[in-house]
């Protein structure tokens, strides 16, 4: 499977996160959602608890004596073993053998942001020439388009 790049325009963090867990949490998969700042990953469980019922995503902080019961674990590091799905968010770092090894991963990344959108360019050359597949999808028609795979 490739790793999926998902360049943000429109739609906020929280709103994506949400409707790809969610599909994801239908599959059967558990998810380890990555990102690089312990406040920042506080914020968005904030966020995700602020759902309501209809959107609700089971989740939680990782450092709690619940973490392998979690459906979505929200971390700073790589620590979730038997997960199928990484979701990368702000820059998170993700390796070829992760893409290799899981059914999905996710690198989100704020088009808004230059320095955002450069990093993710530097993690797309570093992945595929490390021989692992992407897809590039961008909404800035408004709806999700796949914009490039290698």
């Amino acid at each position: 499977m490739p790793a999926l790049f998902y360049h943000l325009t429109h739609s906020p963090l929280e709103d994506v996160v949400t409707t790809l867990s969610t599909r994801a949490l239908g599959q059967g998969w558990r998810i380890e959602l990555r990102g690089r700042d312990a406040g920042r990953m506080a914020w968005l469980d904030e966020r995700l608890w602020l759902g309501g019922d209809e959107s609700f995503l089971p989740h939680g902080l990782a450092g709690g004596p619940h973490d392998a019961l979690q459906p979505v674990l929200l971390t700073t590091s790589p620590c979730a073993p038997g997960r199928q799905a990484v979701m990368a968010i702000d820059g998170a770092a993700v390796t070829a053998a992760e893409i290799a090894t899981h059914d999905r991963v996710w690198i989100l990344f704020d088009g808004n942001d230059p320095q955002a959108v450069e990093h993710a360019r530097g993690q797309w050359r570093e992945l595929t020439g490390a021989g692992a597949k992407a897809q590039y999808w961008s909404e800035e028609s408004g709806r999700w388009e796949k914009k490039a795979e290698k």
